[in-house]
Parts: structure tokens; C-alpha cells; sequence
């Protein structure tokens, strides 16, 4: 059968969606099938998922993916998954938790705590990870503290992607990418810390192995019927989203970093070995044993678009909107948007003041407020490439994500970067670098960017973005007296906390 007929599946599950991408051998052709789930929300600040719904939405997916193939060989599966979820099960290998999402925030307690007490700094040169609420570690911190009786009752701690494998092909195995996003994996010895793993008050035997990335395991007969592949099909263990988008966007050279921007935005380049931030801003994880993604996050991206469509009336969709700020010249004519709807990952210490618009005027418009809120962004992603810039050099960017199809993100995006700027071409990076890690792994390619230009020879061409350099110096001046805004906002919301304390105060006094 010629490579014509015969496909790799890479399959994502992601946060909301599960993606299963079925690409050509030659590059020639794809196949693609989504299903999606819930994030709930029981509790403020909880953001969890059934694992079982995940499961089934992956065999779904897979299945529907492999039935659009036309009857093709399937060479293999290979898998991504979204980092940082926790989930634990009993003897019997059933969840007895919810999946805990990157997302959730109930453990902030615990990591700031580890701040506090200046423990940060030394988890953070083991595991390569920022303390933060999303890390596997501050979540069994929460667990230790409140869950106590479930902490008894819980055989294994493992992630997201863990529990996929397992209800794959049976075994119960992590791989370093999703390891060495957990908080407890210490990166220069590539094993579990012990150090750490007493502090999260867990064994070593309650983790699973750690396998390569590339590591190959087998389909098993039930879920082989699942989704229509063979009993003892190939089932590479693959990487965390972020490794794999940079990946499949075609950034894996050192001096080129790959800039992702949806609902939330990543900045990340690929280092030979572990690099740990001093600053404690920025993770590394792997992408495979001698390839590291360093990644610089940001919790407010796209959706601040999206919340000026809720927020501003009309619930308008995101490109009228953008058509409207469209209109606004650069610089918001004053307005000034600090865009932390979310409290942001890549400020130092995991802190962010509120959002916040400062500038405003009776003349602002609503396209005035949206420019500000693109403009934001942009500036805050620029400030996480002066940081990266301290630790390895970033000659470029590709751009990737759904926001960079609007002219406006692209132009802002490029005048605040300020360097050679392409969009990588292809839509699905993180799918094409969970089956371009696979093919490597099987065999069927002599490296990881060889992979890539098989499943997709269109990959390395990339459309140049100008940078208007009149646009660019306006911005420079920006960024500059950004730091000093994020001060005076944060200033400003002690304040007003410090009142509304008072007002509730007088309000109960009897």
C-alpha cells in the first residue's frame, strides 16, 4: 500500500474540544472531526470535567476521523492533550475526582503560600514550573488540606493525558512533556522529586512511570472496536499541547519563537535542555529528551474581544467588532486598556492588577474601547518577548491562533513585536505536531522537522507580516510606561478594596 493510503492520526484533547486529524503520509490530503464538552464550573473559581466524557468524546472523535479516512491504513495514533489537569483514582482505576483543569483556582491558597514562604523559588529551579494554582502539585496541596478522608482513598494521582493512554491500551504510564508540567518532576535528573513529592504529601508509587514522548504502546482490543482500528494498533504516548503547537507550527529552531493567540496567548522558542527563569515567569517543558519548549503564558488573549461583545452591548461577534476598531487610529486616540479579566500567568509572581481602561473620554467609542482591549494584549505579549529575550534569543516569530485571521491582531501584533513576523499557514498545529512526533517515533521520518514537511510540505511557508515602522516606534513609547500603569491600577484597586471594606464595615456596625 503506497503512502498514499495510509494515514497517522493525531488526536488532541484539549480543554473544550476533543480533535482528531487524520494526515496523508505524502502530505497529501487530511481528515478532521471535533467533539465537544463541558467545562463546569461547580463552585467559583473550580473548572472541572468529567473524565469518563472525555474518554468518550475522544473515542468519538477518533472514530468518526478514522471512518472519513476512505479506508486508508491507519500507521498509528499519537496523542496531545492539554497539560496540567489532575485527576484520582482508586485501586480500580475509577476517578474518584473530577478532572481538575489548568483552569481550576480553588489551590491559589497553596501557591501563594509557597511564595510567601520563598519555596517558590526552589521548586521552580527543580521542576522547571512557576508555582501556580494550575500545577498538578498546589492542587494536592488543596486536596491534603481539605480533602483529607478522599486523599486516603485515592491509589493514583495522574494527569489528563494518563488516563487517556490508559483507556486506550491499558497501561497506566505518563510521558515527560506532561510530567514535567506537574510541579513535582525535577527536570535536570528526568525522574519524580522526592523532596517534592513529601511536601505534596504523595509516594512515588502513586505516580505513574514516565515514558518518552515518543514512547509506543499498543490499541487495545476494546478500544480498537471503539473507534474501528485493530487490535494492537501503534499508540505513541506523544506531548502537552504547547510543545506540540510549537511543533506543528514549524518554530522548533532556538531563534524562533512561536506566538499563539486564542482565547488566551503563549509565547514559547525550543531550547536543547532544561532553561530555568530566575524571574520564576516563564516554563520549560519537554517536547521530547533533547528538545525543551520554554512558554510564557497569558490568561487574556482573544476573549477580552469577546467579553467587549458581552460587556458593551448587542452581544455583538468578535470581527464586527474588530471591524470597528478597524476605523481607530493606533493608540486608542489616549485609551489605554490593561486587559486582566483574568489574573495573568505571565506577570512575575503570577499577580495582576484588575482590568482596567485608563484614558477615557467622553469621544471614546466602542470601537475605541475594542482597539484598546487588541492593543492591550499585543502589549502585554510584547512585554513576555522582552522577558524571553533575557534567557535565549528570539531573531522572529510565527504567529498561529485564530485571532492572527483578523488583519487588526496581525498588524498590532507586529508593530509591538517589532521583527520579522510571518502567520504559519497551517490551522491545526497542535493535531499535525501530535502526528509529526508520532511518525517520528515510529520510524517513519529521520527527525521531527522532516515529520512535519511530510504530513504538511506547506508548513515552513509562512505569510510575512509588515511592520509599519511608524506604528512600531508609537508602541515602543507605550510599552515603556506600561509597567508604571500596571502599578498605579494595582495602587488604585487597593484603594477601592480598602473602601469597600469601610462601606461594609459601617453598613454591619450595630
Amino acid at each position: 500500500m503506497g503512502p498514499e493510503r495510509r494515514v497517522i492520526v493525531g488526536v488532541d484533547v484539549g480543554t473544550t474540544a476533543v480533535r482528531a486529524a487524520a494526515f496523508a503520509l505524502d502530505g497529501t490530503a487530511r481528515h478532521i472531526a471535533t467533539r465537544e464538552y463541558p467545562l463546569l464550573e461547580p463552585v467559583p473559581g473550580w473548572r472541572v470535567q468529567e473524565p469518563d466524557v472525555l474518554v468518550a468524546a475522544t473515542l468519538a472523535a477518533t472514530s468518526a476521523c478514522v471512518a472519513g479516512t476512505a479506508g486508508a491504513e491507519v500507521v498509528a495514533l499519537a496523542l496531545s492533550s492539554a497539560r496540567y489537569g489532575l485527576i484520582g483514582l482508586d485501586a480500580a482505576m475509577n476517578p474518584v475526582t473530577p478532572l481538575l483543569t489548568r483552569r481550576d483556582a480553588r489551590s491559589a491558597d497553596a501557591a501563594r503560600a509557597l511564595r510567601l514562604s520563598g519555596q517558590s523559588r526552589e521548586l521552580h529551579r527543580l521542576t522547571g514550573t512557576p508555582v501556580h494554582p494550575m500545577n498538578p502539585l498546589c492542587k494536592l496541596l488543596w486536596f491534603a488540606r481539605h480533602e483529607p478522608y478522599l486523599c486516603t482513598a485515592t491509589r493514583w494521582w495522574i494527569g489528563l493525558k494518563d488516563f487517556v493512554v490508559h483507556r486506550l491500551t491499558g497501561m497506566l504510564v505518563s510521558e515527560l512533556s506532561s510530567a514535567s508540567g506537574t510541579g513535582m518532576f525535577d527536570v535536570h535528573r528526568r525522574g519524580w522529586s522526592s523532596a517534592v513529592l513529601d511536601l505534596a504529601g504523595v509516594s512515588e508509587s502513586q505516580l505513574p512511570p514516565v515514558l518518552p514522548t515518543t514512547a509506543v504502546l499498543r490499541l487495545s482490543a476494546a478500544a480498537g472496536r471503539a473507534v474501528g482500528l485493530p487490535s494492537g494498533t501503534p499508540v505513541v504516548v506523544g506531548a502537552g499541547d504547547g510543545p506540540l503547537g510549537s511543533l506543528g507550527a514549524a518554530a522548533i529552531d532556538r531563534t524562533v519563537g512561536g506566538l499563539t493567540l486564542g482565547a488566551t496567548g503563549a509565547l514559547r522558542t525550543v531550547v536543547a535542555a532544561p532553561l530555568v527563569d530566575p524571574a520564576e515567569t516563564f516554563s520549560c517543558g519537554a517536547l521530547t529528551d533533547d528538545a525543551w519548549v520554554v512558554r510564557g503564558a497569558v490568561s487574556n488573549g482573544g476573549n477580552v474581544v469577546r467579553w467587549a461583545g458581552r460587556a458593551l452591548g448587542d452581544d455583538c461577534a468578535a470581527p464586527a467588532l474588530l471591524d470597528l476598531a478597524e476605523r481607530i487610529a493606533p493608540g486608542s486616540d489616549g485609551l489605554v486598556m490593561l486587559p486582566y479579566l483574568l489574573a495573568d500567568d505571565a506577570l512575575a509572581g503570577g499577580w495582576s492588577p484588575p482590568g482596567a481602561f485608563l484614558g477615557l473620554r467622553s469621544e471614546h467609542s466602542r470601537g475605541h474601547l475594542v482597539r484598546a482591549a487588541v492593543e492591550g494584549v499585543c502589549l502585554q505579549l510584547g512585554g513576555v518577548r522582552d522577558r524571553l529575550a533575557e534567557l535565549t534569543p528570539v531573531g522572529s516569530v510565527r504567529l498561529t491562533g485564530g485571532a492572527f485571521r483578523s488583519p487588526l491582531w496581525r498588524e498590532v501584533m507586529a508593530a509591538v513585536l517589532d521583527c520579522p513576523v510571518q502567520v504559519a499557514r497551517t490551522a491545526d498545529e497542535v493535531t499535525l505536531g501530535a502526528a509529526a512526533l508520532g511518525l517520528f517515533a515510529i520510524g517513519h521520518a529521520c527527525d521531527l522537522s522532516d515529520a512535519v514537511t511530510q504530513l504538511d510540505p506547506g508548513v515552513a511557508g509562512t505569510e510575512p507580516v509588515a511592520v509599519d515602522p511608524t506604528l512600531a516606534t508609537a508602541y515602543r513609547g507605550l510599552r515603556t510606561r506600561l509597567p508604571a500603569l500596571i502599578t498605579v491600577a494595582g495602587h488604585l484597586s487597593e484603594l477601592l478594596d480598602e473602601a469597600a471594606g469601610a462601606g461594609l464595615s459601617a453598613r454591619v456596625r450595630p
